[in-house]
């Protein structure tokens, strides 16, 4: 009998439900994504406040990250999903009714909860499963990733009127998000060999490469969710034309996660690299040339592409390179290294523009980005094999 029975469960519901809910999810997170700072504009914050607001949920992202590796130890990974759709509803219903100080603090706090739930349950949920790690987290990503394309249209739209409105429905939509998460199968929580190997998962071969190539693509998230709009609205682009923008990284994004999965293990190295080096200095670019639509349009689709095959196969290398019941701790802390990079890039971009435009402070951090590709020259290439005793 295998070691891991349930691994022979039909995967036809449990694929569906994976999908059905990364995508509901993603619609709410993407709406709330650009609804924030468009809201926070209107109430008259600064760039610098925009940037502490942002960093503020990154926090809450990585201190919960930090801690999920233990939890899921004791809870099933599908009620990990669940709650986040709830925390998601909390946030947006709150800063909805009011944008105060203290609501918004409270909003990303619990918005960045979520999206370490949310993200840390559902891949670590399908990288349990037989087949390659790509693969799997490909699919529920490419789910992601077309709500994150609907989401900032839908923001863009409802947001001409008031972002405030289109908080209220991303509130709606993440209760209704929650529901798949019932569907999933019921996986035991994780239990890790005893013979593990000494020292901490994040400097094991294989799951640094995860944590570098995570940095990277936490980094663009932050930008395009919270200095990418406001370097937009300077530009003197219109709300629709922002969501359409934001949108488009999304859905190039979407292209870069479907690609990722197909992308075989010897060259995984060598696409991490570029897939890295392209998404710094196409984030770079973006600042620059906010006020010209086609060019903004192009940038921001570059880096999509580029930064949906890093976040996929950075994961996929450090979930390969572990034992079967450490996955789910080798997804979390690669996803630590990313929440850590949701929290510095917006705070680096808010001290730089105390002495730089806007536009030169997005330059530089994302010249920043591109930096992991010196790490990854000389630890990326195909994951090794799990640990002894897999």
């Amino acid at each position: 009998m295998s070691r891991w029975p349930w691994r022979r469960r039909p995967p036809s519901r449990d694929v569906a439900a994976s999908a059905a809910g990364a995508g509901v999810y993603s619609v709410a997170l993407g709406i709330a994504s650009v609804a924030l700072p468009l809201l926070a504009i209107e109430a008259g914050y600064s760039a610098v406040e925009i940037g502490a607001l942002t960093a503020a949920s990154a926090v809450a992202q990585m201190g919960v990250r930090m801690m999920l590796g233990l939890a899921m130890r004791h809870w099933p990974d599908w009620t990990l999903v669940a709650g986040a759709g709830v925390l998601l509803a909390l946030s947006s219903g709150t800063v909805a009714l009011s944008a105060a100080p203290v609501p918004f603090v409270l909003a990303q706090l619990l918005q960045g909860a979520s999206r370490a739930c949310f993200w840390t349950g559902s891949q670590t949920h399908v990288v349990r499963g037989p087949g390659r790690a790509a693969g799997a987290l490909a699919k529920v990503n490419l789910a992601a990733s077309i709500g994150l394309l609907i989401g900032p249209v839908a923001a863009g739209l409802l947001s001409e009127s008031t972002p405030a409105l289109a908080l209220a429905i991303s509130a709606s939509i993440a209760l209704v998000g929650a529901l798949p998460a019932l569907l999933l199968d019921r996986l035991p929580p994780f239990t890790p060999p005893v013979d593990r190997p000494p020292g901490r998962l994040w400097r094991r071969p294989g799951v640094d490469v995860g944590c570098w190539a995570g940095m990277t693509a936490g980094a663009w998230r932050a930008l395009l969710t919270s200095y990418v709009p406001v370097a937009l609205d300077q530009a003197r682009q219109s709300s629709s034309s922002i969501g359409l923008l934001v949108s488009a990284a999304n859905g190039a994004q979407l292209i870069g996660t479907a690609i990722s999965g197909w992308v075989p293990a010897r060259w995984s190295g060598r696409v991490l690299i570029v897939g890295v080096l392209v998404t710094g200095v196409a984030t770079a670019l973006t600042g620059l040339v906010a006020g010209q639509l086609a060019l903004a349009a192009l940038v921001l689709s570059v880096s999509g592409v580029a930064a949906g095959a890093v976040q996929v196969i950075g994961q996929a290398t450090a979930a390969e390179a572990v034992h079967p019941e450490e996955r789910g701790e080798a997804i979390a802390v690669s996803g630590t290294f990313r929440a850590a990079a949701l929290l510095v890039a917006p705070l680096a971009v808010a001290g730089l523009v105390v002495a730089l435009p806007l536009s030169s402070a997005i330059a530089v951090v994302g010249a920043g980005m591109a930096l992991p590709a010196v790490a990854l020259r000389h630890r990326a290439g195909p994951a090794p094999g799990p640990a002894a005793g897999a």
